[in-house]
């Protein structure tokens, strides 16, 4: 028997167990393929399911938050009806209070104190009774007197441990169409949300035709005998389905999403298909390569070892299949291990050169941040002390005009008013290189704040020098020490004024902009303030130093080199960061991102009219080291009707308060000799005697007051600001 056809038997003694197990596999991955796919449907009907709950859970939400109403806690109805209609949804949709007896109270679709509209439709009392009515509770589909199909959310609203109302919204069942479409489900595939009945709340396709509908028969006894599951019947439409479902956690509606059955069965026979063409293929050139690697046994061996020799040598290994699969998987093996250590070498080179940069770079920030720490320090350190003084002088002046009547006497002290407010600002530019202070923060639209600043800006400008604002709609509101922005303004419009001396353009612009997070700077969403000149810029070696304190080109006289550095300070301090881009005969922009705040814009403080201190009753802890501020604010207190105790320190203060003093308000000082500072006082009476209010004042410190509940004034405060806090605070008590 010749060879050729030894050869031939045993390469048929191979191939015919391999297409046997070939057969095997293709019919094993239809199988599985097809139980894959279906719990891929599950999972995918399981999570849609979590996303109803979700969306129920935002209706949810916002009644919680409405039953928080302090309105609804004081039974001012008429205010918490205002705040509920706010809150309400937009179109086709209530929000109504009943009494825990069940009696409407009030109900948005109508104005406070009209006839309230008849019972609702929805199943909620049912619900209550079957369920409990201490609980959120979600009705079934109903259809209301304008024939839109809604849905109820009832939440109870608790008052000193009991409930005390139930707070309800009527939603239009369309909302959650919204949610169907954002699943971006398969185009054959049809998803439905169904309520406890059956009947069709929310539908992928068609959903006005069908919605209120029931579903078909089978899925509601598949409904009815368990949570999640299949079923196997015609939908609403009369198509074959083959759908899965699942219940919606802790509301007991039903998410369900189904698939035509013939595109059940294609997918998996499309895998199972296109893996046997593969196996058939892979056979028959394991046939052809093994005819070739009988005529060329020796070649890819040889192959192999130029391979080796390459690999060695440091260089790439070209890749040439060679027929043979152990021979061909080496040499692939081969080639990427080469083009790996070139890769490698290449990526280690660039790292080094990157950890270089970045290094270069940290310490360039360490450098910076210790020159504005130490002056901050320093500006800090003297602020507090002048504050101290302007407080004594504020209060003297003030309890001074309230008690004379002479206007020559009058004229004097308003002279003097205007010069506090002077050094007020002053030491507010002293502490701009310090810690930010919590008593000057505030929430403002940037937008606002740099219009506002718009006619100081133009009279900075040179005649020639035009000024351009382009602040974007709907800016995000910033949490910021709004003197501190208006100065980093007025100090960057200077410079550019100073870079322009023939004149030019100068554009302040604002824009919203959400960034990605890079190894020197947190992402998120910020506010650009960009403030651009059409100036002669600045050499690269100015630049680098342009942040430098008291770093200035200018003439000895002409500058104090703090008008970048103090730009800086604020966006560091803001929790933001200052980009700053220049080129000769350029330009310069100065970039200030500021982080979006979530809180609400703070109200605006109207000026106090009239002349009259107001009056005040009660027991005060005053707690102050400084002797003369304890002088004035302890005779304008008195003067307003409090009863005072001094305390010189908060070690003072606490002994006296553990050792049985009463009094109906605290209000210390931060900053103060001893163990115990303003805010440790604070956070320990917050644990000894929680009921009792303070009030924290400060010209400068380097801690956050990040209290609840404790107010923090800004030295120097106005004695009528002070009386008006603890009067109100001690009536409360």
């Amino acid at each position: 028997m010749r060879i050729r056809t030894r050869l031939l038997i045993l390469i048929l003694a191979i191939l015919v167990p391999a297409f046997l197990a070939a057969a095997l596999a293709v019919g094993y991955v239809y199988v599985e393929e097809r139980h894959a796919q279906e719990n891929s449907v599950k999972e995918t009907v399981r999570a849609f399911a979590l996303l109803v709950e979700n969306e129920l859970e935002n209706t949810e939400g916002i009644l919680h938050t409405l039953a928080r109403s302090p309105a609804l806690a004081e039974g001012d109805m008429e205010e918490f009806h205002r705040h509920a209609r706010a809150m309400a949804p937009l179109r086709d949709g209530a929000i109504v209070l009943h009494a825990a007896s069940g009696a409407r109270l009030l109900d948005t679709r109508v104005p406070f104190g009209s006839a309230l509209p008849a019972r609702r439709l929805a199943n909620i009392d049912t619900l209550a009774r079957r369920d409990g009515a201490d609980r959120t509770l979600v009705s079934d589909l109903f259809t209301g007197p304008d024939g839109i199909h809604r849905f109820v959310v009832q939440v109870p609203v608790r008052l000193d441990g009991r409930v005390a109302y139930y707070l309800s919204m009527s939603v239009n069942a369309a909302k959650l169409q919204a949610l169907l479409e954002r699943q971006r489900f398969p185009e054959r595939w049809q998803a439905v949300i169904a309520d406890r009945q059956g009947r069709v709340v929310a539908r992928l396709r068609e959903a006005e035709k069908f919605r209120g509908h029931l579903v078909g028969d089978q899925a509601l006894r598949s409904f009815a005998a368990q949570q999640e599951g299949t079923v196997s019947a015609n939908n609403l439409a009369g198509i074959p389905m083959h759908g899965f479902f699942s219940t919606v956690p802790d509301y007991g509606w039903r998410a369900m999403v189904t698939i035509p059955q013939d595109e059940m069965r294609r997918v998996p026979l499309y895998t199972a298909s296109f893996l046997g063409a593969i196996m058939t293929l892979l056979l028959v050139l394991a046939v052809a390569g093994a005819r070739w690697f009988g005529q060329r046994a020796a070649a890819p061996i040889e192959y192999l070892g130029r391979g080796a020799e390459e690999l060695g040598a440091g260089r790439e290994v070209a890749y040439t299949p060679q027929g043979v699969l152990e021979i061909d998987a080496v040499a692939r093996r081969m080639a990427e291990a080469s083009r790996q250590i070139l890769r490698a070498q290449a990526e280690m080179e660039r790292r080094v050169a990157e950890a270089v940069a970045n290094s270069e770079r940290a310490q360039s920030a360490l450098l910076q941040g210790q020159k504005l720490e130490a002056l901050g320090r320093l500006t800090g350190g003297i602020a507090h002390e002048f504050n101290n003084l302007l407080q004594t002088l504020t209060t003297a002046l003030q309890i001074a005009a309230l008690t004379s009547n002479q206007p020559k006497v009058q004229t004097l002290i308003d002279t003097c008013k205007r010069t506090v407010g002077r050094a007020t600002a002053l030491t507010t530019r002293l502490g701009s290189f310090g810690r930010l202070q919590d008593a000057r923060l505030a929430t403002v639209d940037p937008g606002e704040q740099i219009r506002g600043s718009v006619q100081l800006l133009r009279g900075v400008l040179r005649q020639g020098g035009g000024l351009e604002i382009d602040c974007a709609d709907g800016l995000w509101p910033v949490t910021v020490d709004p003197l501190q922005f208006d100065l980093a303004l007025l100090n960057l419009t200077i410079n550019a004024r100073d870079a322009m001396p023939g004149g030019g353009r100068l554009v302040i612009a604002a824009r919203n902009e959400t960034l990605e997070p890079t190894t020197t700077r947190p992402g998120g969403d910020y506010v650009r303030v960009s403030v651009t000149d059409t100036g002669s810029g600045m050499p690269p070696e100015v630049l680098a130093h342009a942040l430098d304190p008291f770093f200035t080109t200018k003439a000895p006289g002409e500058g104090t080199g703090l008008g970048l550095p103090q730009a800086y300070a604020f966006a560091t301090q803001s929790q933001g960061w200052l980009a700053l881009t220049s080129a000769v005969g350029a330009g310069t922009t100065v970039d200030v991102y500021l982080p979006r705040s979530r809180q609400p814009l703070t109200p605006q403080q109207a000026a106090r009219q009239g002349t009259a201190l107001p009056r005040g009753a009660g027991r005060v802890l005053f707690v102050e080291d400084d002797p003369l501020v304890r002088e004035a604010v302890v005779r304008g207190l008195e003067d307003a009707g409090f009863d005072v105790v001094v305390a010189a320190s908060g070690d003072a203060a606490l002994a006296m308060l553990d050792g049985g003093l009463d009094t109906d308000v605290v209000f210390s000082d931060i900053v103060m000799p001893g163990q115990v500072s303003g805010i440790d006082l604070a956070a320990l009476l917050r644990e000894r005697r929680p009921g009792l209010p303070v009030v924290l004042a400060t010209g400068y410190t380097d801690q956050r007051a990040a209290l609840p509940g404790v107010q923090v004034l800004s030295k120097p405060y106005e004695i009528e600001q002070l009386v008006a806090l603890l009067g109100g605070l001690a009536t409360k008590e």
